[in-house]
């Protein structure tokens, strides 16, 4: 994989190359009439110079698994997998697309048309900017020349007019919930050994040993065990901190064990306060962001690989997406998989891809082949989850590939956990005079992470989840309103006034978009679009931030709207535990009113009452005697909040 960039400029080109050396060895570019393409290369199958030509012009990061086979069915001659990614595209258009089986992003010029897109899933990245049109495999590139970007959605594909300038989309397709035959869960359990070992092998270059990512959790181990069934060679490395009178990190020890039980050559990496502090600077810029999450992962994963010379790293990220591995994946269980395979990209993979050739890594995700997602999107949901075990279906077969029993059967650890990453963290915010760590990582960047739209209603949900991703350091740039005449509406609460969403308006000093509807059932998710396009036009947002807790109809619907439209979707209240919600709306000094009651239990009394610690308390007793959602959540009541915590309005 490499790095691609392209802009009328030649010289921002040379800039962009110039901030991307490191995702190869071997950087060109080439002029072409008024679009200059940019590549650096950093080769694994077959090293042929990019751009290259042939009936079109095409600069690309693949990865193309399938790329003999195709070249073999066509009679193309082709020595590497982006030669054939052009032949193919020259022969076939994007039709080609459907038959690549791997990871792309691509730029692709002919007959005055750029097309520019990127694998489904979004393993490899692009981001773009419309005024200059220019685009580049880094958000951190395009930064640190000033231009204000987005990334390319990987379900749609961007075609630019080298003579008109202008840019228009074409939507993909993603995966599909498909249940269907009723087998039993050794049988499903065997079909997912089978895929996953394809998937490992096809993922692994000829003659070359990879590394492997090890905490020595069922993922990664299972990776490994693959690996060893396969014959394949490879080191396993590992990271964790330990200072003051902390403990030793779990997962170090715990891969010690694994890897010894298993016969792992393992490579550990044991870091200091300082390196972390200084690592974390370096991170915050690398994946432009200052998430607590994405940083607390990244130090791990950075660390680990320190330590490889090898040109490719396995990673067993994809199976809680898969499998439903995350407890906050309730209800539906495979509508809750599919959502989180739509948003790995924004959530996981980016910074992943990043870490990695920030080391001279590429980065392999076996769980993430097509053919296991198709796979894991007809299991049955019991098959998931039961009342012991989460990823129950996948422990059967990681059983089946050797993995240990007590590896199998162990409860997963978030990386930045078990490394202990996320107490060093902590440690070095208060040795920085910060009370959160959220302030500390906000200080290492000096821009915010994301431009939003946030969805109001007015009430408490909506404002709690635009607070929050305030409070990540992300640019609320406006507030989108639908003023639905079905007050009955499921989707959208039209019950407060104008005047009240104006007051809130100005409160934040956020520009309010208000958008019509008449409410009908799904029709008005088109009003929910057109609202949604004048936010991009007008403030150029990026993310949409929706206060859904649990309602998957609303969370669904935004999210299938915000894909048409390219853009991303934050919900970070998603199945928030209600009781512990409510107070600490109350805690954080939000004023919340409730204006309307419609439950069991819930007197008229309540209605005007702004709610305190007490009441709060009250409500709470009140909806575990009646049997009632304590957050509201089933429009048992309604809110609207008449006033906001002061850090609201503080700065980073």
């Amino acid at each position: 994989m490499c790095s691609i960039s392209g802009a009328e400029e030649e010289k921002l080109v040379e800039r962009l190359i110039q901030c991307t050396e490191h995702r190869g060895d071997s950087p060109s570019l080439e002029k072409v009439e008024d679009l200059c393409l940019g590549h650096v290369l950093h080769s694994i199958v077959g090293e042929v110079s990019q751009p290259l030509g042939n009936e079109g012009l095409i600069s690309a990061n693949c990865e193309i698994y399938n790329w003999k086979e195709l070249r073999e069915k066509y009679g193309l001659e082709a020595e590497n997998d982006a030669e054939l990614l052009l032949k193919m595209l020259d022969r076939e258009g994007l039709d080609a697309l459907q038959e690549l089986d791997g990871i792309y992003a691509f730029a692709y010029l002919k007959d005055q048309e750029l097309v520019i897109a990127r694998d489904v899933t979004g393993v490899n990245p692009v981001w773009y900017s419309k005024e200059p049109f220019v685009f580049c495999s880094e958000k951190q590139a395009l930064e640190k020349n000033e231009i204000e970007c987005r990334e390319l959605h990987p379900r749609r594909i961007l075609k630019y007019n080298i003579e008109t300038s202008e840019i228009s989309f074409k939507n993909r397709e993603f995966f599909e919930i498909d249940v269907g035959e009723r087998k039993s869960i050794d049988e499903r359990a065997e079909e997912i050994k089978e895929l996953f070992l394809k998937s490992v092998e096809k993922r692994v270059p000829e003659e070359e040993d990879v590394a492997l990512l090890f905490s020595g959790g069922v993922d990664s181990t299972m990776v490994a065990a693959a690996l060893q069934e396969l014959g394949i060679g490879f080191t396993a490395y590992t990271a964790g901190i330990q200072y003051g009178n902390i403990d030793a990190p779990r997962d170090v020890k715990w891969a010690e064990e694994i890897a010894d039980e298993m016969d792992i050559d393992l490579e550990v990496h044991e870091s200091n306060l300082e390196e972390v502090e200084e690592s974390l600077r370096e991170i915050t810029e690398w994946i432009s962001s200052s998430s607590t999450v994405k940083n607390g992962v990244a130090l791990p994963f950075h660390l680990s690989l320190q330590q490889t010379d090898e040109k490719v790293v396995m990673s067993g990220l994809g199976s809680e997406q898969l499998y439903a591995g995350y407890h906050r994946q309730q209800g539906y269980l495979n509508k809750e998989c599919l959502s989180g395979l739509r948003g790995i990209f924004e959530r996981d993979l980016y910074r992943d891809n990043v870490i990695s050739f920030r080391n001279g890594c590429e980065l392999r995700v076996p769980f993430l082949d097509h053919s296991l997602i198709e796979h894991a999107l007809t299991v049955p949901e019991d098959y998931k989850v039961n009342e012991e075990y989460r990823k129950l279906v996948l422990r059967n077969a990681a059983e089946k590939l050797g993995v240990p029993e007590k590896v199998v059967w162990r409860n997963k650890t978030a990386a930045q956990y078990g490394s202990n990453f996320d107490k060093a963290i902590n440690r070095l915010a208060k040795n920085n005079s910060f009370d959160l760590k959220q302030k500390y990582l906000n200080s290492l960047r000096d821009k915010s992470n994301n431009r939003l739209v946030a969805l109001t209603s007015g009430g408490k949900d909506s404002n709690a989840a635009l607070y929050r991703m305030k409070r990540r350091n992300n640019d609320i740039s406006c507030l989108l309103t639908l003023r639905s005449e079905n007050k009955d509406s499921y989707m959208f609460d039209s019950k407060k006034k104008r005047k009240d969403l104006e007051w809130q308006s100005e409160q934040l000093d956020t520009p309010l978009i208000i958008q019509e509807t008449k409410g009908q059932k799904e029709e008005e998710l088109e009003d929910l679009k057109k609202g949604l396009e004048r936010a991009i036009n007008e403030y150029n947002v990026e993310v949409v931030v929706a206060g859904a807790l649990a309602s998957t109809y609303q969370r669904d619907r935004v999210e299938k709207i915000a894909e048409e439209l390219g853009l991303k979707v934050f919900a970070p209240l998603w199945q928030e535990y209600q009781e512990n919600y409510m107070k600490w709306l109350v805690r954080e000094g939000f004023q919340v009113e409730i204006t309307d009651v419609a439950a069991r239990g819930l007197e008229k009394s309540w209605e005007g009452k702004v709610l305190d610690q007490e009441s709060v308390d009250k409500l709470i007793e009140l909806s575990q005697e009646y049997g009632f959602n304590p957050a509201g959540e089933g429009g048992e009541y309604e809110t609207k909040v008449v006033g906001f915590p002061s850090s609201m309005f503080s700065d980073k």
